[in-house]
């Protein structure tokens, strides 16, 4: 099991494993540098006998049973449509992940070691294009390591969507919805993210402000601050986070807002792909936030917004 408990919350810290890819070329191999947030790996095994599924794509390689749970494994080589090279020099691993309450095993070829790394070393990809089939999409960030090589932090959830494996349950009867008024102000590194959260928050009568990190969060609400001055609480009615951002992450930007007068009551709500109770507990109990949903259930989403705007504005 990791432990990535040691990390102080609101530091603006992460710890990530490094696991490499390899790729054979045509007169050398090739080594791809990426990484994966600890709070969202359970635990790291060597490959298990694995039971095969008929009629998956082949870089399903199959299910295995983990202390009663079953857990389907994906070869990240060849989902990335990746030549490898010759199995004797590679050190092949499980990463068995678990995020937005599901568990799966993705095959790396070499898990290396654990990197503790501020946010605001990780810059958002720009690039296009990588190894096989990977492009910028799947790539929530960059950050220069050792020999100034560059480590690509993979974006796990967009590679299962994409998989099929994980469909968010977004389906609601949005008729019977209570309508609020007010802005809202999304921050969230994934345009993708932000734009379900967006939709859903107009679903309610809100208005929203976008973010794309931490540091842009700031900014925007400066920039309401100088239309709205100590009255801003009486138009943004709440903020809905992410945690992992480039930058300045969820819990660093929470800690911002709270040590900030004109901010600090406005209601903040965590909306992470990272669903275990320790990060849940850290969002509410260290960093202030008023509650922590994981992405992305509707009910629970359409609830909880509600339920925090209500009371809010009933103090």
């Amino acid at each position: 099991m990791l432990d990535n408990k040691i990390i102080k919350t609101g530091s603006n810290e992460m710890e990530l494993v490094d696991f490499r890819i390899f790729r054979q070329g045509e007169d050398k191999v090739y080594e791809g540098i990426y990484g994966v947030n600890v709070s969202k790996v359970k635990e790291i095994i060597k490959i298990p006998v694995l039971t095969e599924l008929p009629g998956v794509p082949s870089y399903i390689e199959g299910i295995f049973d983990l202390r009663g749970v079953v857990i389907p494994v994906v070869n990240l080589a060849k989902w990335m449509q990746i030549k490898e090279p010759e199995s004797a020099m590679l050190k092949p691993r499980v990463i068995i992940t678990e995020f937005s309450n599901i568990f799966i095993g993705f095959i790396v070829h070499e898990a290396k070691r654990i990197r503790r790394i501020n946010w605001k070393d990780i810059e958002p990809a720009t690039f296009s294009g990588g190894q096989g089939s990977l492009d910028k999409s799947k790539i929530t960030g960059v950050t220069r390591i050792e020999n100034d090589e560059v480590l690509l932090i993979l974006d796990l959830e967009g590679v299962v969507e994409d998989l099929g494996i994980y469909t968010p349950r977004t389906e609601i009867d949005y008729g019977n919805l209570e309508k609020l008024s007010g802005i809202a102000l999304a921050v969230d590194d994934s345009s993708t993210a932000r734009r379900r959260v967006k939709e859903m928050l107009q679903k309610i009568g809100l208005t929203v402000v976008e973010a794309r990190d931490g540091v842009e969060g700031l900014q925007k609400l400066n920039e309401m601050y100088s239309t709205y001055g100590n009255d801003i609480s009486k138009h943004l009615k709440i903020i809905v986070s992410d945690v992992e951002m480039p930058k300045m992450d969820g819990f660093h930007f929470s800690a911002k807002l709270k040590e900030n007068p004109v901010f600090k009551d406005i209601p903040l709500i965590f909306n992470s792909s990272l669903s275990n109770e320790f990060m849940s507990e850290k969002g509410i109990q260290e960093s202030g936030g008023e509650g922590y949903l994981v992405k992305f259930d509707a009910n629970q989403f359409f609830s909880e917004i509600i339920r925090i705007i209500k009371e809010h504005e009933q103090r």
